[in-house]
């Protein structure tokens, strides 16, 4: 089981920058930092080498949702004391790379680009909380986005998929 608590190495340099090829820090930004970024978070964590630092947070206030440790439980996979935080909570404020799942993360995110140099990718993400139908259906949207961006996170980082895609 991998915890979404385990400490990150200092980048290489000390600075932020990293001597390989990837980005030495990765922030996965959302709406509320409950579903899709804790996901992305969770899932860069199995790709992508250990001295990356990575994080996630939303641009309000959320909760953490039940249906993402039942899809993430299916993979062996857990969040283990997580909580949701805000952009503002973060304790590390500077990230080689923003990847944004929600068009209100992507504004926030484009504004930090004004105070410091930081590349963003936008990767148009589905919220599942707004399916509606039965339980069964419901999870079947959390998967569809728990596959999809560990589909992305692999083509993006390299590596494997964090999780077997049905």
């Amino acid at each position: 089981m991998t915890a979404m608590s385990q400490p990150q190495a200092e980048p290489a340099d000390g600075k932020g920058g990293k001597t390989g090829g990837g980005p030495a820090s990765v922030l996965f930004l959302c709406g509320r930092n409950s579903i899709r970024s804790p996901m992305a978070e969770l899932l860069a964590r199995q790709v992508l080498p250990k001295s990356t630092f990575i994080a996630s947070a939303g641009v309000r206030p959320g909760e953490r949702d039940p249906f993402v440790d039942a899809v993430l439980a299916e993979e062996n996979l857990t969040l283990g004391d997580w909580r949701p935080r805000t952009l503002e909570e973060l304790e590390d404020s500077y990230f080689d790379l923003v990847v944004t799942l929600a068009p209100e993360a992507h504004h926030s995110a484009l504004e930090l680009t004004r105070s410091m140099a930081v590349e963003v990718e936008y990767w148009p993400t589905l919220d599942p909380s707004v399916v509606e139908g039965t339980r069964e259906q419901i999870l079947s949207a959390y998967r569809d986005v728990r596959d999809g961006l560990a589909q992305r996170i692999a083509r993006r980082f390299g590596g494997e998929t964090a999780t077997h895609v049905r």
